[in-house]
């Protein structure tokens, strides 16, 4: 079945009777987290509501302005999932998320394009995309793709835009005939599942694909293609090349821009200085980080030497530097002899959260306490002999650590 949808991208509002309505648990998963609740499978004569498919996610909208969570394709039917039931028989009105559908238009015809084009001048076929919230793309049948490459298909991407050419949609059905079916299936290919008509989306001069989802009519309602950047993908010798389309491009620019205003008051000068002005900014942290760290290392043996002198000889020492690097407490230790008289608790990092821990001494005092220590502190470490290492995640715990070991070394 060609949906009412696929018939008519542009249409924002529709009115169908209600075939079937079916209560069912319905789990959502929301920042990371899935919630199970009562809801309704319902089905229409007809939908506006494209369900989800050919890698285009699924449309939002009303029944009767009854949200429609979701829409999933099963077979030839579209099955629309609300939290409240609809009756059957009822005649229901339609409303589309336009925001959401024109986007999902923009990105999936440009899709088309962009792997049409890159097909055409590199012979770099596309084997997959993904139309992501934010950013999309292609995962190409390469094991890269060049700058030059990219900057070439962009330029002549937008200027088919540029050139409005006609987006078309044509619809084989049984009737259709067996000529032109097979000339309709010789295109790249629809889900496994797919009853009905084929459906075969057409980019003037361009190229012909059979296609599930909604388009544009024309390539200027794209605006623009922003091919974004290549990364190499999980599976081997593929590609994947990022891009943005129509909306998108200018959403990010306007975050691009407001970045860009900050930036300047920040550093206090223009947008071409910016590249500049870090790159000096990050070249004298890095001096000041290397001095003061060779200030702390001579800290590191000041405090030593002042600890070795210490009568009477305490049974344990504790002591934590936030602005240090774990080298500060291997010095430390280093410059003490190695001694091992003294059960030391050294600490480096934030006071509250993350950081770094060394327990030195005798090594039955640290095989007993250093465990115990790690565990209070939320990290993972290991021992050997006479020292115990770990990262931690909850140094505000370190008050505890102290009595922890106060009370061991009285009994």
């Amino acid at each position: 079945m060609v949906f009412k949808c696929q018939s008519d991208s542009y249409l924002k509002e529709f009115t169908s009777k209600v075939i079937s309505c079916n209560k069912i648990n319905f789990t959502e998963n929301t920042n990371g987290k899935s919630t199970t609740s009562e809801a309704y499978e319902v089905t229409l004569e007809d939908t506006i509501l494209f369900p989800e498919g050919g890698g285009q996610p699924c449309d939002y909208g009303t029944l009767n302005n009854v949200p429609v969570v979701k829409v999933v394709r099963r077979e030839d039917i579209a099955v629309h999932i609300t939290k409240e039931p609809l009756n059957v028989g009822d005649e229901v009105l339609q409303k589309i998320s336009w925001e959401r559908r024109f986007d999902h238009m923009q990105q999936h015809s440009g899709q088309h394009l962009i792997t049409a084009i890159i097909d055409r001048k590199f012979n770099i076929p596309t084997v997959s995309w993904y139309l992501g919230e934010d950013v999309s793309y292609i995962e190409l049948d390469a094991t890269k793709i060049s700058t030059e490459q990219i900057t070439d298909a962009e330029n002549e991407i937008n200027d088919l835009i540029r050139q409005g050419k006609k987006v078309t949609v044509d619809v084989y059905t049984e009737d259709t005939p067996e000529e032109l079916l097979k000339e309709a299936r010789s295109a790249r290919g629809l889900p496994e599942d797919h009853k009905g008509g084929i459906r075969v989306i057409r980019i003037e001069d361009v190229e012909g694909n059979m296609c599930c989802g909604t388009h544009v009519t024309n390539l200027g309602q794209l605006q623009v293609v922003k091919l974004l950047h290549s990364e190499k993908s999980k599976r081997k010798d593929k590609t994947f090349l990022y891009f943005l389309v129509g909306n998108r491009v200018v959403k990010r620019l306007s975050l691009c821009i407001d970045r860009e205003e900050k930036l300047g008051t920040l550093l206090k000068n223009n947008p071409s200085q910016h590249p500049e002005l870090v790159e000096k900014l990050q070249k004298n942290l890095k001096t000041l980080t290397k001095n003061v760290q060779s200030v702390l290392k001579d800290l590191a043996t000041l405090e030593a030497k002042k600890l070795n002198d210490m009568l009477p000889i305490p049974s344990y020492f504790s002591m934590h530097r936030r602005e240090a690097e774990p080298d500060f407490m291997n010095t430390f230790v280093r410059e003490l002899g190695d001694r091992k008289d003294i059960l030391l608790f050294l600490s480096t990092g934030d006071e509250k959260q993350v950081g770094n821990i060394v327990v030195y001494g005798a090594e039955k005092d640290v095989s007993i306490l250093g465990p115990k220590i790690c565990e209070l502190l939320g990290g993972k470490g290991a021992g050997k002999g006479n020292k115990y290492q770990a990262k931690v995640s909850n140094m505000a715990n370190r008050n505890k650590v102290e009595e922890l070991i106060a009370n061991y070394f009285k009994e």
